[in-house]
């Protein structure tokens, strides 16, 4: 009877150990987000993190990013399986109110998982799908919307005209759905815009500030009416700066986004209807994704 006792015992014990290993087995990990160069989105907007499995996206959660660019979390508990199972990881931009449970268009930073990391950036066909290293400008400053040739420099027009006659003076590569170019006049420190669009050969999207008369059929804008509160029009561009941002779509801010692939200085001793070349500016945020 000892003998079986022990037996029964050992069983007892075994099977103990055996059942508590399997429910000690952890169930969740966290994600770590280690990104830099994302900037706050204001009041209304948000960072979401999604995980990309074969059967669809699922969320890992949302953050904010303060005015030094530091995120408000960075680690996000889920599900070991998930998270194991992930193929990519997708950074988009998400309307605090209103918003629809799957990912919005707006996917701005991505990377595949190699291992445990993600390297995330904006060239990765899951977000931008380009890193715009091709990416180059040209403008003239001339206020082709009015008759009046004493404020030439108070337009700018995305356009080259030295060949006689204007062809386009943006070679951007075409940007998927969620995301607009913008162009803008900087003077005085204070971003004016002359417009978003989606083609370079086309009008922009807004024309409030430019005169009565015809525009080129390229992005561009006349700085000579409904002035912004603080500006004076017609205003002299000279030594402020053209801009080729790209924008959200919607919009998070009236002010331009962080991604600004052309930067150009317009010369103080710049001239009416004369080609300017705008430089590149590929400071884009870049990150990874750990799990």
């Amino acid at each position: 009877m000892t003998k079986i006792f022990k037996l029964l015992a050992l069983f007892v014990l075994a099977f103990t150990v055996t059942f508590c290993s399997d429910d000690d087995e952890p169930t969740t990990k966290d994600l770590t987000l280690n990104i830099s160069g994302l900037e706050d989105l204001g009041a209304d907007y948000e960072y979401e993190g999604w995980l990309i499995l074969a059967d669809g996206p699922v969320t890992t959660g949302r953050f904010s990013v303060d005015g030094s660019g530091t995120l408000s979390q960075t680690n996000f508990t889920l599900n070991i399986e998930t998270l194991a199972a992930a193929e990519k990881f997708v950074l988009t931009i998400e309307p605090k109110v209103g918003d629809d449970p799957a990912p919005s268009d707006v996917h701005i930073l991505a990377g595949d998982f190699v291992g445990n990391s993600s390297a995330l950036t904006i060239g990765h066909g899951a977000a931008l799908g380009n890193d715009f290293s091709t990416a180059s400008g040209k403008y003239i400053l001339a206020t082709p919307t009015d008759s009046d040739g004493t404020n030439e420099k108070s337009g700018v027009w995305f356009l080259d005209n030295s060949s006689g006659s204007p062809v386009a003076g943006l070679n951007l590569p075409t940007l998927p759905a969620g995301w607009k170019y913008e162009g803008w006049a900087v003077t005085g420190g204070t971003p004016l815009t002359s417009g978003t669009f989606t083609s370079v050969t086309g009008a922009d999207e807004f024309n409030d500030f430019s005169g009565t008369m015809g525009s080129p059929p390229f992005p561009g804008e006349d700085f000579l009416r409904n002035a912004p509160s603080g500006i004076t029009f017609p205003l002299d561009l000279s030594g402020g700066k053209a801009v080729i941002s790209i924008e959200p779509d919607p919009d998070n801010s009236p002010a331009p986004f962080l991604l600004k692939p052309l930067v150009g200085d317009i010369p103080t001793d710049v001239m009416a209807h004369t080609v300017y070349t705008i430089g590149q500016n590929l400071n884009f945020p870049t990150g990874t994704a750990s799990r």
